[in-house]
């Protein structure tokens, strides 16, 4: 990695060393990478379609029905249409996802009532309003791990934000910036999200910014910590004396100094927004059904104890997932503490 400084390419180095934290973040960052493509390996609508010469996109491009020669404007239910000798005359084919089936569509024409066990068609099963199991899973880990990263990374602004300014300023505004913070963190975060969830309703983007107006309290703690020891130096002091301004000297002396505890809070940080989320579906105050949520699939898995299925493949995806973030934390700690070197040997 040429692009980084000789500080930070030291770092990254004593991480690789560390093999179960550098395999770790290799599995968890292919995996989350390979989400991002959820829509074409879960989804009953094909990746692409041919139909009298053309050729379609249905996995990123809405056509009506009336396209492939039926009677309406609304979208067609490709698996049935793909079977309908007027299609085939015309020569029609179509190429699906690996896993046929969206994680918001219900297969209710399956024997006997939900949730059905694994089988060949359906992996894992199906949870108890008959969608696939594995497709929400897939979907729930991309906006599990989504929403952890977002959480963090605005947190992390945040923190920085107020956090820095009350390190490098001290005095007067750290006191009265931390009588803020102490009177902030005794708000219950749980409240607070039943009460905006009941007022505003439910989405993605609301719950993001009630929990980051409460997740930055606990960096911005280390942040502050760090720049009220590194205010006192002579580097800094150095810089004073040359005429840099308050800004500059926050951001280009103080703040690249600061990352190191910062950093080894991120990973651990995605572990409790990724429970947070999780926690939040399981008690029915998370995203708003039928949203793919794995807390939603624990509740059913707690529901259906005769389908053991649910509870297992919610609890296997949070427990790796969890274990891998964990594991990325431990190596980014070792990495970034040079006197960790002779452990790591």
């Amino acid at each position: 990695m040429g692009f980084l400084s000789a500080p930070a390419q030291a770092r990254w180095n004593r991480f690789k060393r560390v093999r179960l934290a550098y395999w770790s973040l290799w599995i968890l960052g292919v995996a989350f990478f390979v989400s991002l493509f959820s829509e074409f390996i879960a989804n009953n609508k094909p990746i692409v379609l041919g139909y009298e010469g053309g050729v379609y996109f249905p996995v990123v491009k809405f056509y009506p029905e009336t396209a492939f020669g039926g009677e309406y404007g609304t979208e067609p239910n490709y698996r049935r249409l793909v079977e309908t000798e007027s299609f085939k005359e015309k020569g029609g084919w179509a190429m699906f996802p690996p896993v046929p089936y969206s994680p918001l569509e219900s297969h209710l024409d399956l024997a006997e009532s939900p949730p059905h066990p694994p089988s060949t068609a359906h992996w894992l099963g199906t949870d108890s309003a008959a969608r696939d199991v594995f497709a929400r899973l897939l979907y729930g880990f991309r906006i599990s791990m989504g929403f952890s990263l977002l959480l963090n990374l605005l947190a992390l602004i945040l923190a920085l934000l107020i956090g820095g300014v009350q390190g490098y300023a001290a005095g007067k505004v750290d006191l009265i910036g931390q009588r803020f913070v102490e009177i902030w963190s005794a708000l219950p975060m749980l409240y607070v999200v039943i009460l905006v969830g009941a007022i505003y309703g439910r989405s993605f983007s609301l719950l993001l910014l009630v929990c980051v107006a409460f997740a930055w309290e606990g960096m911005s703690a280390y942040v502050r910590a760090e720049f009220l020891k590194l205010r006192q130096s002579d580097y800094v002091t150095a810089s004073k004396s040359a005429g840099a301004g308050h800004w500059r000297i926050l951001w280009k002396q103080i703040l690249p100094n600061a990352w190191t505890p910062i950093i080894t809070l991120l990973p651990f940080g995605l572990v409790g927004g990724i429970s947070t989320l999780t926690a939040l579906d399981f008690l029915g105050f998370g995203l708003q059904p039928p949203t793919p949520s794995w807390g939603q699939l624990l509740d059913q898995g707690l529901k259906n104890l005769q389908a053991p299925w649910l509870a297992t493949a919610a609890v296997s995806a949070l427990f790796i997932t969890l274990l891998l973030a964990t594991f990325i934390g431990e190596g980014a700690r070792e990495a970034l503490d040079p006197k960790s070197l002779s452990r790591m040997r």
